[in-house]
């Protein structure tokens, strides 16, 4: 199904169309350009997007730099209406950037319009947020002193996020450091150029002065590895995987640059006996499969106690069969496509390790859309052990795993067995076990009777342990990261 986006407002893509970096607000091609391929059919292209090199990143840096002082000085108010007015623009436009969306990532088009509105109540929030930035006045313990302690931009901020929410994760990064004062130097996935440009278009039309927001698309070991070890940046806010989530920790360390990282999880489900079954097969299904199981907060293990196991299985298997997998954007389709064949035969080869360990998969399979789309049928694997691949490391697919164990004691034992901590859930009906588990559970975030996925714009985001390093993410504890304390000491007497 190949054709060009019918977007009546912003960048029009199609096979033909070209996209540039933005740089001190002005565009800057490259020879070398990236063709952006549509994973629910390949052959449709959504436009050619410039490939940054290291003199492009230098250059954007710089023009961070030089408009930092003045953007640090913007008015709060004007810094309010910039953010308030591009969310009003994202929100109207959210049809045409869901199929964008749709288009580019493969999310399933009511998923994609979500993260769409998602990305502009997150603009409208931070837009309050720059007015709310308060300080604190004390009193000394030394007579005639006062002490004010206030909080200040950071300078300037590299901004580096994944494929799996090309809109909603650039909006929590960038909103935020533009509402404090900070300058960003913003590095999207190589697979979504696209909602990146359209989002960065968006921040520019509301009003941003030029340098204040440059993008610069391009590949990791290109963009990101100028951005961390540049003694020009201040600030680097990071989510990916866990592997090059550690690099970027070194390099920006040994750069002296503050860092902040989200990197996956290995999130576990926990169903207990007294659970209401259905729920919790809802809830399973929901938080394992649909954005095709490409969430850091997926429900990847689902730890079910053997008195519910056979018939939760059940459950679980007789929706799985109702989840029509096809064209993201087209009607009926609840599972779209993998992002991209890589990742298509990284999740094809987690399952036939899984099958190979012992495991019996249902689903799994290539899925015939009627194109060359990356189609794969959501993957249950049952009869799994702790120490299982599939349940050690991070699919990023729509693969979950179940392992079945005698009691709450072993399901909470379970559920911590694992580097990553961000999120984890619990169905139960007990008071007794829900509250032990929401303060023992080894995650930054913890769900009861809920899917595993899915938080709120207005609280804070994070995990612990491999999950998460540096300050949470999202709402008022994104203020620890963009800014940093001063206090002054003022003489009364």
């Amino acid at each position: 199904m190949t054709q060009t986006s019918q977007t009546t407002a912003g960048p029009q893509f199609g096979p033909d169309a070209v996209f540039d970096n933005l740089i001190g607000g002005t565009r800057r091609g490259s020879e070398d350009r990236t063709l952006n391929r549509n994973p629910s059919d390949p052959a449709d292209v959504l436009g050619r997007f410039a490939r940054a090199d290291e003199a492009a990143v230098r250059d954007a840096i710089a023009a961070a730099r030089a408009a930092a002082p003045a953007w640090a000085d913007f008015p709060a108010q004007q810094r309010f209406t910039i953010l308030d007015t591009a969310g009003t623009r994202i929100a109207e436009r959210a049809d045409d950037l869901a199929d964008l969306l749709a288009r580019e990532e493969g999310k399933q088009l009511t998923e994609a319009r979500g993260e769409v509105l998602r990305a502009a109540q997150i603009l409208k929030f931070f837009a309050g947020e720059t007015i709310r930035n308060t300080g604190e006045i004390i009193e000394s313990v030394r007579p005639g002193l006062v002490a004010e302690m206030t909080h200040e931009p950071i300078g300037v901020v590299g901004v580096i996020t994944p494929w799996n929410f090309p809109i909603a994760i650039p909006a929590w990064k960038i909103a935020p450091a533009l509402a404090y004062g900070n300058t960003v130097v913003f590095k999207p996935a190589e697979l979504v150029p696209g909602s990146a440009y359209a989002l960065v278009d968006i921040l520019v039309e509301a009003g941003l002065p030029d340098g204040v927001l440059n993008l610069v698309m391009g590949p990791g070991r290109v963009v990101g590895e100028v951005l961390t070890g540049s003694a020009g940046v201040d600030a680097i806010t990071f989510t990916g995987s866990a592997a090059v989530g550690q690099g970027v920790i070194a390099a920006a360390g040994s750069a002296g640059i503050r860092v902040q990282c989200e990197m996956g999880g290995k999130n576990p489900l926990v169903v207990l006996g007294d659970a209401d079954l259905e729920a919790a097969a809802d809830a399973a299904v929901n938080g394992a499969f649909y954005s095709t199981g490409q969430r850091c907060t997926a429900s990847s293990r689902i730890i079910v106690t053997s008195d519910v196991h056979d018939e939760f299985v059940r459950l679980l298997k007789e929706r799985m069969v109702q989840l029509r997998v096809g064209d993201a954007r087209a009607e009926g389709t609840v599972i779209g496509p993998v992002v991209s064949e890589s990742q298509l035969e990284q999740d094809l080869r987690y399952i036939d390790t899984a099958r190979a360990e012992g495991g019996e998969v249902t689903g799994g399979e290539r899925v015939d859309g009627g194109t060359d789309g990356y189609f794969l049928s959501p993957a249950l694997v049952t009869g799994t052990k702790p120490g299982h691949t599939i349940n050690r490391e991070e699919v990023f697919g729509p693969v979950a795993s179940v392992i079945e164990v005698a009691d709450y004691d072993e399901a909470l034992a379970v559920a911590n067995d694992t580097e990553f901590g961000l999120s984890a859930g619990i169905f139960t009906s007990s008071l007794k076990y829900s509250s032990h588990f929401k303060r023992y559970a080894q995650a930054g975030m913890v769900m009861v009777n809920a899917p595993t996925a899915g938080v709120d714009y207005h609280v804070s985001f994070g995990g612990r342990k491999g999950s998460s390093y540096g300050p949470r993410e999202q709402a008022r504890a994104a203020r620890e990261f963009y800014t940093v304390h001063k206090t002054a000491y003022v003489n009364a007497g």
